[in-house]
């Protein structure tokens, strides 16, 4: 049988989606290069902004032909849209769907198959074992021996409950992975030609705290920085109320932790913070970004901005213009609020800023990020940095530098995973151009 997976949203998702193919391909499974040839397809969905429960809900309704058509095909509906709790409704409006699984759980659609077909011992065992995230994984045939970079779950769900997050009522309360597998999970990467590796979490700073057994986020850091072959440590997405020294002087003294910090402000205004739950200042945050830099020269740092967030006033996002200018931070990702279910701001705050102010105001911050973003990147023409090269991408080779800048190389040979000296002959605001350094 083949496969086709569609994913939309954040890098976990993008892990989630490797996982079932993971346990697809051990049940005998190929991948399809279109959804058109697949005897199963599987759609890994986002709701944190309405947009993207949009995308989800009108790729689904593309199946119904497709259904119609091939009564035989399996079609597995996962990730955020479905949610960690049973959601009757959905089911109703979606008879056609055949496996519902909620974010980060490939077994009802592992399960299901093996009901339906019926497999050898071995091939269940195997994929139930990698559906379960015990830490065993096999890349699937497509990115085996090529992936570069690869996405390890570390903190799964979260606790925290920001006003307009849904992510709480859609992936549940926050769970700690065992170190022991998240080891056994990476040196499996690294076996199979993974060089850099970053650990996920929805507050990923928060890990070990629901489990005093395990150790800090930072003390797992130092445990992977031991494993042979493995060149790079990257973590995302931190909280600026539990961003620790242990955690900076971990990325400041660890060869292989990549300078590169994200750290969501959401909002510069205290009064808008304190209505997000988010639980520090404008000034909190100012000093955290100062601390960081201190700690960790050179480090390049990316923020998460919501514009129109519910009472919002010019003034108040005057102060969040202000702390993206003062501060000038490597990369910011926008976005406009939209009210999602069930969350403290859709129950209990009007959707009062008008669509076309919350725009007004994203274009007004991506144009100050674009000229900040251009400003820094020119700082690096000329100079001589090390790139990992993850892929080739439109005749050229694509890679990273360790302040996560993304580089473009021209070159016959074939650098894929390997780091390279490449020297930087061209800056814009998004990406850079280099070509091999002379040795």
């Amino acid at each position: 049988m083949k496969y086709y997976i569609w994913t939309e949203g954040c890098q976990m998702n993008v892990s989630d989606s490797q996982r079932v193919s993971s346990s697809l391909e051990n049940l005998g499974c190929s991948l399809a290069g279109r959804a058109e040839e697949a005897d199963i397809i599987i759609l890994n969905t986002c709701v944190v902004r309405q947009s993207a429960e949009d995308k989800a809900y009108g790729r689904l309704n593309s199946l119904r032909p497709l259904k119609k058509k091939n009564p035989r095909l399996v079609i597995n509906l996962m990730g955020c849209l479905v949610g960690v709790k049973p959601n009757q409704a959905l089911r109703e409006r979606f008879p056609f769907v055949d496996v519902f699984s909620p974010p980060s759980n490939p077994q009802p659609l592992v399960e299901y198959l093996i009901e339906r077909e019926g497999q050898s011992l071995e091939q269940r065992e195997t994929a139930l074992r990698h559906a379960a995230m015990d830490g065993e994984i096999t890349l699937p045939e497509l990115e085996r021996g090529k992936l570069v970079s690869a996405h390890v779950p570390v903190v799964l769900g979260c606790s925290h409950a920001c006003a307009y997050c849904i992510i709480p009522y859609r992936r549940g309360v926050e769970e700690s992975r065992p170190p022991e597998v998240i080891l056994k999970e990476a040196r499996s990467l690294v076996n199979q030609g993974v060089k850099e590796i970053t650990l996920l979490g929805q507050i990923v700073d928060r890990y070990g705290k629901d489990n005093p057994a395990y150790p800090t986020l930072a003390g797992l850091i130092h445990q992977l920085h031991e494993i042979d072959g493995l060149e790079r440590i990257r973590f995302l997405t931190s909280h600026p109320s539990y961003m620790t020294d242990e955690l900076l002087d971990c990325v400041a003294e660890l060869p292989k932790v990549m300078p590169h910090i994200e750290v969501p402000a959401q909002a510069g205004d205290d009064e808008v913070l304190i209505n997000m739950r988010r639980g520090y200042t404008n000034a909190q945050y100012r000093e955290l970004i100062s601390r960081i830099r201190e700690k960790i020269p050179g480090v390049s740092i990316a923020t998460d901005i919501i514009v129109g967030f519910p009472g919002e006033t010019e003034a108040q996002f005057q102060q969040t213009y202000d702390l993206l200018a003062d501060l000038k931070l490597d990369v910011a990702h926008l976005a406009r609020y939209s009210p999602r279910p069930n969350t403290l701001s859709a129950r209990k705050m009007e959707d009062d800023v008008p669509d076309e102010e919350k725009w007004r105001r994203f274009r007004l911050l991506e144009d100050l990020q674009e000229g900040i973003a251009a400003q820094i990147h020119n700082a690096y023409l000329h100079q001589t940095v090390p790139v990992l090269v993850e892929d080739r991408h439109k005749a050229r080779w694509r890679g990273r530098t360790p302040t996560n800048k993304l580089v473009f190389i021209e070159s016959d040979q074939d650098l894929q995973g390997q780091i390279i000296n490449a020297t930087i002959t061209w800056t814009g605001p998004w990406s850079m151009q280099g070509q091999l350094a002379e040795a």
